[in-house]
């Protein structure tokens, strides 16, 4: 079985002018030569354009698998390198979209981070490469990543071996809660968060239970 590994850090290389409100997008992420640190709200040098929706302590960085980059590499027949998902984190050994909601990793010497939820593709993402559909070809995939929140900050760079340091028992995974949320996951969710096992702070989870409820009760 393959060591989980960090083949790449990326941060934003320029932002492009795009459609959408903002006028401009900071998906162009590239990887970075060296160490880089990593703070609470992400990689140095790193930003977001749009900080609606990207960006905060529980969007600090986001993790994509490069198993996954070769599936869409063979479904796009074209490259995908690191930082093309707009990645921050290009990881080997360790499926990001099958990790659990909740789960740690330690990555290299200092840093440790949290899994906190999935990442929904958007406009801009397709805009960027070019590609018709793929918004709708991304969500059925399931192929998402994994947001991260940071918990301890310090320096990463390429080749740094990722600990998975702690996994929550109730075992719902990021791919999971993105493609079938049921209620009986998120009972488990909030049950876990209820006993302090996870910390589910972001308002997209309240707006997903809050949906699924209304679905139960009508």
């Amino acid at each position: 079985m393959e060591t989980p590994s960090l083949l790449a850090v990326c941060r934003v290389h320029q932002l492009l002018p795009d459609a959408s409100s903002v006028g401009v997008t900071a998906i162009d992420k590239r990887a970075a030569d060296g160490p880089v640190k990593v703070h609470r709200l992400g990689l140095q040098g790193d930003i977001q354009a749009n900080r609606v929706h990207h960006g905060g302590p529980d969007q600090a960085l986001y993790a994509y698998s490069q198993a996954d980059a070769d599936f869409w590499a063979d479904e796009l027949q074209r490259d995908m390198p690191p930082g093309v998902f707009g990645e921050n984190l290009r990881v080997a050994g360790l499926d990001a979209t099958g990790a659990v909601i909740g789960e740690r990793w330690k990555i290299g010497l200092d840093v440790e981070v949290e899994v906190t939820s999935p990442r929904t593709p958007c406009a801009t993402f397709q805009r960027r490469l070019g590609e018709a559909r793929l918004v709708k070809r991304f969500t059925e995939a399931g192929r998402v990543g994994a947001y991260l929140r940071v918990l301890r900050t310090g320096t990463i760079q390429a080749g740094d071996h990722i600990h998975r340091t702690f996994i929550p028992t109730h075992g719902i995974t990021v791919g999971q809660w993105f493609s079938a949320p049921d209620a009986e996951a998120m009972e488990a969710l909030k049950d876990a968060d209820a006993d302090g096992e996870i910390r589910l702070q972001q308002p997209e989870f309240r707006k997903k239970f809050e949906a699924l409820q209304r679905q139960l009760s009508s």
